[in-house]
Order: C-alpha cells, then structure tokens, then sequence
C-alpha cells in the first residue's frame, strides 16, 4: 500500500506517518496544502491519499476533486476532527472513498485503512448517518427515486447485501453469514455500485443506509 499524507499540520503528518510506517504501510510523501497534495499526487502517483478535510486557501475537498479528474482510480480519505464535520456529503460527492475521524484509536484507524485493500470502505462509525442525513437534508428527492428504480434491477442475493452494508457489516461477516467467499461479496458490490451508477463503494454504503432506513425499518436485524 502506498500512501500520501496531507494535512497542514506537521505535526499530526510526523505522528501518522510513524504510526502508519510501524505497520509496514509505505509512505510515498507528505504534503501541506491542496495545491502541494494535487503537485505530489502527479509525481508521486500513490495508491491512497489520506487527506485532511479543511486546510487554509483551497480545502482537501477541492484537492479531491482535483485529483479525482486527473487519476479517477486514485482513492482518497478523508480525514477530519469531528463527526458534525460539515463537508461529509461535499467529500464524498467529490470523490472520497472515505472518511476517518483523526481521534479514532490508533488500532481502529490502520484496520479501516487496511480494510479497503479487501474492498472495505473506511467511514468511521457514525458518519455513515451523518452524510445520509446531509443527503436528506440537501432535498435529493429526485435522485432518491431515481435509485429506487435502478434498485430494482439488483438481484435477491445482491439486495440482501446491500441490507447488510446499511447495518454496518463487513464483508467477511457478510460471507459467512451467507456461506459465500468474500471474494463473491466484493463482486456483488461491484455490480451495486455499477447498477446504482454510483461513484464509489462508499456512495453505496450511504445510499444502503439512507434507503434501507427509510423503506425497511420493520427488517429483521439478524446477528451472528
């Protein structure tokens, strides 16, 4: 895995790159600004950028947007302080395929991290709630029915996936819960996410909350 850090403090970059070193995750670079985070991504060409939300002159968001254009598989996180962070639904439309709380522990952070090498998508707990709200809130009504519709065309496996993602589970719990490989359930979320002409696997992941939420909240919760 081969990493890029922004964040205007020096600081939190010389403590997360330790932390993310100790863990044989290979730092490419670091960068301090949107503008340096758009400049070492074309040089640098790393797997993951892990970017701070809000910087000084141009945010992490429009460096998303930029680097986005230029590499469209290049995967960026989010990083951010707080959950009522208020760019959530601005991060993920421009791109993000997460979104990390830097207090998260140390343990918890490099496990989301690690996770999306296994086709996870790293969003703190919580956050998912937060965006669907933001969503809600921005009025997407014709976008949500929209949705429904392309929805329909999911098959019965795939739309039990998608109920399971609304909950919070992770891939390998979804295998095993339907005696699947993982490897299967990665498939099948490539396919949602092509069916759904979403961006990324996190844009699933809110719009499986926000749907399942809203139209099946009598669903059993099933556990393991």
């Amino acid at each position: 895995m081969k990493v890029l850090l922004v964040d205007d403090s020096k600081l939190f970059l010389s403590g997360l790159r330790n932390m993310l070193e100790d863990s044989d995750i290979e730092i490419l670079g670091t960068a301090l600004s949107a503008q340096e985070a758009i400049e070492q991504a074309k040089r640098l060409q790393p797997e993951i950028v892990l970017m701070d939300v809000q910087m000084p002159g141009e945010s992490g968001i429009e460096a998303t947007r930029a680097i986005k254009a230029l590499f469209p598989e290049m995967k960026i996180v989010m990083m951010t302080v707080s959950e009522s962070d208020a760019h959530l639904y601005d991060a993920i439309v421009a791109g993000a395929s997460g979104y990390l709380l830097k207090s998260m522990p140390p343990k918890d952070f490099l496990e989301a991290l690690i996770g999306m090498s296994r086709g996870e998508t790293p969003l703190t707990p919580g956050l998912a709630a937060k965006i669907m709200a933001e969503f809600a809130r921005r009025g997407q009504q014709r976008d949500t029915q929209s949705l429904t519709l392309d929805a329909e065309n999911l098959s019965p496996r795939q739309a039990e996936i998608l109920r399971l993602v609304a909950q919070g589970w992770t891939y390998k719990k979804i295998a095993e819960s339907m005696s699947i490989h993982e490897r299967t359930v990665k498939y099948h979320i490539r396919e949602i996410t092509e069916k759904l002409h979403m961006k990324n696997r996190s844009q699933v992941l809110v719009y499986a909350s926000r749907h399942f939420s809203a139209n099946h909240s009598g669903t059993r919760k099933d556990k393991i």
